[in-house]
């Protein structure tokens, strides 16, 4: 069977390949450390999947508006006022199964043939890939480690060419735990104002933040007009299967992006929408208690990575990833990861997996235990060593 051609243009997400390959590893009877997926290791709070059940007792399983259900939409807008990040009319907002569509959806409603997309590298890969599979050509930002792996104006100002189209930004940002300042959005927001750029601000770290405010291009004047905020229920609440995302868009594409929803997938379940309006309107208890969690892993892992000689560490601001630069080891990032998962049984993944500029980096989830990431440090010191001696 012949595929068709666009299929060779659509990348994958390597954290999937990686965590097969370490079931495939804990099958045979080894032990695995899991620092390679970016999922909370905590339970979708109690309320949340409360609010399902009810949903599902009174007969929420029938097919509702592609856009999302009116109270769920009102409660997004209700909730995105309430934590000063934007102010949206809730017919702006569009509920999908989980927060990927809204980057496909967004990229099929704008880019043609040949249209350039600006996203970050390193960055979430899929960024790149549905870029190139709607036909569109990804254009890398680095995010280099001497700019604290953020986005440099002036470098982004020059990569903007008549072609580009779209601009994707992701703050507090996957792999690097890296968050944008105040001045580096109003400088974005001026270039992409000056270029008549859209923006996808991808936020769905933004409530796993550790000290500091969050800033976004949509705090700028002017930018709500021309900016797609994405974001969801998967980081924040700990509900990665429940696939719930969403997405405020400029007022002209809600119309189309609802053409694209009701094309592929019709809408989103029923009952998940209520589990959704209980995390936004219900106690954040939860949510604190995994904030303060992950915060406290992060000094524990950045800590260890800085004290491994030949490796270094940048300290996240946000999300719950470790950005460690690992050339100091002289081993190439890929068959450093391999090493780690094949004879360490640590799961990571390479930086190359997040694009071209992550070459020389490992990814690290510290969503796992204090005690496995104490453990999985210890692995990696030992192989550290071991590679130094070779």
């Amino acid at each position: 069977m012949k595929l068709a051609s666009r299929m060779d243009r659509l990348g994958t997400e390597s954290a999937f390949e990686v965590l097969a390959k370490a079931r495939a590893l804990e099958a045979t009877g080894a032990p695995v450390i899991h620092l390679e997926i970016g999922e909370p290791d905590f339970d979708t709070p109690a309320h949340i999947a409360r609010a399902a059940r009810e949903a599902l007792d009174r007969g929420m399983t029938h097919y509702v508006p592609a856009p999302g259900i009116p109270e769920l939409r009102a409660a997004v807008s209700a909730a995105l006022e309430r934590d000063g990040r934007m102010t949206a009319s809730p017919d702006r907002v569009i509920v999908t199964p989980g927060a990927k569509p809204i980057m496909f959806f967004a990229i099929l409603a704008l880019c043609e043939e040949g249209d350039e997309v600006l996203y970050p590298d390193p960055g979430f890969p899929m960024y790149a890939s549905i870029a190139a599979f709607a036909g569109a050509r990804p254009v890398p930002v680095p995010l280099r480690e001497s700019n604290g792996f953020t986005v440099d104006p002036d470098e982004l100002a020059a990569l903007v060419t008549p072609r580009t189209k779209l601009l994707i930004l992701n703050s507090p940002h996957n792999p690097c735990g890296s968050a944008l300042d105040r001045a580096q959005v109003e400088a974005i927001a001026e270039i992409a104002i000056r270029h008549d750029l859209t923006v996808l601000s991808d936020e769905v770290y933004w409530a796993l933040r550790y000290g500091g405010d969050h800033h976004s291009v949509l705090d700028v004047p002017g930018m709500a007009e021309r900016t797609i905020l994405l974001d969801g229920w998967s980081k924040t609440y700990a509900m990665t299967g429940w696939r719930l995302g969403y997405g405020v868009f400029p007022t002209e594409l809600v119309e189309p992006v609802s053409r694209l929803v009701i094309n592929s997938v019709s809408c989103t379940s029923a009952f998940s929408q209520y589990a959704a309006i209980a995390a936004l309107t219900g106690p954040t208890d939860d949510v604190d208690r995994m904030r303060a969690a992950f915060a406290e892993r992060a000094e524990v892992v950045v800590d260890g990575l800085n004290a491994i000689p030949g490796v270094s560490c940048v300290r996240p601001g946000g999300a719950f990833y470790a950005f460690p630069n690992v050339t100091g080891l002289g081993l190439p990032e890929g068959e450093l990861a391999d090493r780690l998962l094949n004879e360490a049984g640590v799961a990571v993944l390479p930086g190359t997996a997040f694009g071209e500029y992550g070459k020389g980096y490992l990814r690290f989830s510290y969503a796992n235990s204090t005690d496995n990431i104490k453990a999985a440090l210890g692995a990696f010191a030992d192989l550290a060593a071991e590679v130094t001696r070779a």
